[in-house]
């Protein structure tokens, strides 16, 4: 079997792999970046019967690939902190897949305090109820209130839940215990000077991933029809210095949505998603901006 794990989980690489073998299996480890269930590394079931990828939930059903999620517990008392920041007494609740298994204690314990929660069910990309993903924001948005409570780490989901949402979104750090409110408003202060950057672009690279689970190869195709002076270009990995390689005064990317929002600064020139140049190209304009998301 091939054992696949995302870069927080490498360092136990070893051990796993080493228990497996006392079991009775032949294994090899998959070396290569990994961000998440989008990212398989399928290849190796060239050499391999079956892929074991830890830490995610599956995106979708592939033959031969066992998906084994890591979990992480905390003590559900650290939501006192949130409390005094809460509005109004129904809000919805969302986290990652670390922590979704969590989701029916939170809720007793918010509601034991007077607070309705409300819980979107799993589907399509995010299996688990109440789970979000970098990706997806559905569950936020199914729960269809105006103030949504996420439990994690981090800074990033808890922006795309109020960028995906627009309600208030109020952020607790289960380990750290510190909860604040999420002001998306300079994060969109820096992707509209962006996109003012982007327009001066004589040309544009539209980037599509070739990786199984972010492939959007017919949002690349539309997207390269907004703009005379567009080109798809395949990538696996995309990273700075392929971007220079490349020498495109501007990008747009239609692979993993983080990309363009968490590594624009190692990024030589603007990344923009695809919500962004449709503004560029005029059939979006600046009132409709809204974060990407894969469905």
């Amino acid at each position: 079997m091939a054992l696949q794990f995302p870069e927080g989980l490498k360092r136990r690489s070893f051990a796993i792999a080493s228990d497996l073998r006392d079991a009775g299996f032949s294994v090899i480890i998959n070396g290569d970046p990994c961000y998440g269930a989008c990212d398989l590394a399928l290849e190796t079931l060239a050499y391999a019967d079956v892929l074991v990828h830890f830490g995610h939930t599956p995106l979708t059903v592939h033959e031969n690939v066992i998906y084994e999620p890591f979990i992480m517990d905390f003590e559900p008392d650290v939501l006192v902190n949130a409390l005094p920041l809460l509005t109004g007494k129904c809000i919805g609740l969302v986290t990652t897949a670390q922590h979704a298994h969590m989701v029916p204690v939170l809720q007793r314990f918010l509601e034991e305090r007077g607070i309705v929660c409300r819980v979107s069910p799993g589907s399509g990309r995010t299996p688990l109820p109440g789970q979000v993903l970098g990706c997806s924001y559905s569950a936020a948005r199914e729960a269809g209130t105006d103030e949504i409570l996420f439990v994690g780490t981090g800074e990033f989901h808890p922006l795309g839940v109020a960028l995906a949402t627009g309600s208030r979104v109020i952020a607790i750090d289960p380990y750290t215990g510190i909860a604040r409110p999420i002001d998306a408003n300079r994060l969109l202060r820096k992707r509209f000077a962006l996109i003012g950057k982007a327009k001066k672009a004589s040309h544009f690279g539209i980037i599509a991933s070739t990786k199984c689970g972010q492939a959007r190869m017919d949002l690349a195709e539309r997207l390269s029809a907004l703009h005379p002076r567009a080109v798809v270009i395949t990538m696996r990995e995309v990273n700075p210095d392929e971007l220079v390689n490349l020498g495109f005064p501007a990008y747009v990317n239609t692979a993993c949505p983080r990309l363009a929002y968490d590594d624009q600064a190692r990024f030589p020139v603007p990344v923009i998603t695809p919500q962004e140049f449709e503004i560029v190209c005029g059939v979006r304009t600046w009132d409709e901006y809204t974060i990407d998301e894969i469905p």
